[in-house]
């Protein structure tokens, strides 16, 4: 017994994302991790959003007083 195209099923829209979920999932793996100017990016950011966070702070705390 031998499976040939005719024996498969139609291609339906479930396959369809089946087929595009494998091949994102097959070209993030060839494409690797972040860089390390993104990481660089987002700790910057990440320090730039706190410090404008307690700086909005102790501004509300002065204007409260």
């Amino acid at each position: 017994m031998t499976d040939s195209k005719d024996d498969l099923p139609p291609d339906n829209e479930t396959m369809r994302e089946v087929k595009r979920a494998k091949a994102r999932k097959q070209a993030a793996e060839d494409k690797g991790g972040i860089g390390w100017k993104t990481a660089a990016g987002i700790g910057i950011g990440s320090a730039a959003l706190a410090a404008a966070l307690i700086y909005a702070n102790k501004a509300r705390k002065k204007d409260d007083e």
